[in-house]
């Protein structure tokens, strides 16, 4: 593994299959009594959040307790970045108390890669959300959630997902989930699609190790998974379609599309949903929607990432019972 987790893009299918591994070790703690692993006792994460989120933070602060870390909370929001401070300034204050990782969000795609290449400050750098640009942990995430579902848990251990059909449908343009997947998946041999108004597309999605369509109904009977994508109406300055009404019936999933998919398809959400627009109430709280499988499935995958990152060579769980002394 390297020093820090910036980009999907950044890791090969060997480091990616290592964390997904790691990430089943982890998930059988939570089945545990107690959830907790001594494995970070003594070091310090600091969860530097600029932008506001839910499960991505709770699941970040989650991980680090479950894995016995000493855990400090940052907002923007009430923090001297208020008062006009620079990412500088907050991370040269982060260093001189001896923080030995920072899970940053930041609303400037790019920040996370800065801090992490700056000399500001001497800790692992994990990225959890830039901009526009890349959310790694949440690629993982769904790539282990698809993996459990579609190849088994116990069958899907040193397993990639070759040949399996993914489709990304939505608001493409915006979305830091949709690009971080792109990469992972086809690191791990999926076949992407992208599926999304022309207006909500980038510049430059030619380019992208994946197909592209127009047509929902089209790409629903060959996918083995389709990932629902939110509107980013924060992110917009314009308008890229015409009523939210012709864009639920274009690229919303209803009863009747979910019905296409074949049997074993699931249907995915990074969150949070907005029901009635990409994904009607039916299909959300269906068996074969996942959504908060995923959430369960982030913890196990940020625990393994954290981990990596900062544990040591020993196995991130022992299955040895204690010796009795005599």
């Amino acid at each position: 593994m390297q020093r820090h987790l910036i980009s999907a893009a950044d890791l090969t299918r060997d480091d990616a299959v290592l964390i997904l591994d790691t990430a089943e070790e982890m998930a059988r703690v939570a089945d545990r009594p107690i959830k907790k692993l001594p494995t970070l006792r003594g070091r310090t994460v600091v969860n530097l959040f600029f932008e506001d989120s839910t499960r991505t933070r709770i699941s970040f602060e989650a991980a680090e307790k479950r894995l016995s870390a000493d855990v400090i909370n940052f907002t923007a929001k009430g923090s001297s970045v208020s008062k006009g401070e620079s990412l500088k300034d907050t991370a040269q204050t982060l260093e001189a108390m001896g923080v030995d990782a920072v899970v940053i969000r930041h609303s400037a795609s790019g920040a996370p890669y800065r801090l992490a290449t700056s000399g500001w400050i001497d800790a692992a750098v994990v990225n959890a959300g830039d901009g526009t640009h890349q959310h790694p942990t949440q690629a993982l995430l769904d790539a282990f959630t698809m993996r459990r579902r579609l190849v088994g848990r116990d069958a899907g251990l040193g397993k990639d997902l070759d040949g399996r059909r993914i489709t990304l449908v939505g608001d493409i343009l915006h979305s830091r989930v949709a690009r971080s997947n792109v990469d992972l998946l086809h690191t791990l041999g999926a076949q992407v699609t992208l599926v999304a108004p022309p207006t909500l597309l980038p510049v430059g999605v030619e380019t992208w190790p994946c197909e592209v369509s127009y047509d929902l109904d089209s790409t629903l009977t060959k996918s083995d998974a389709v990932m629902l994508l939110r509107v980013q109406r924060e992110r917009m300055n314009a308008a890229f379609f015409p009523t939210e009404r012709e864009y639920s019936r274009r690229y919303g999933l209803d009863g009747d599309r979910m019905a296409k998919m074949p049997d074993h398809a699931i249907v995915m959400h990074p969150g949070p949903m907005v029901r009635g627009m990409e994904i009607t109430a039916e299909v959300a709280d269906s068996d074969r929607c996942t959504v908060v499988e995923q959430v369960t499935n982030g913890v196990s995958i940020r625990m393994a990432v954290l981990y990596l990152l900062l544990g040591g060579n020993e196995p991130a769980v022992s299955h040895a019972r204690p010796t009795e002394e005599k």
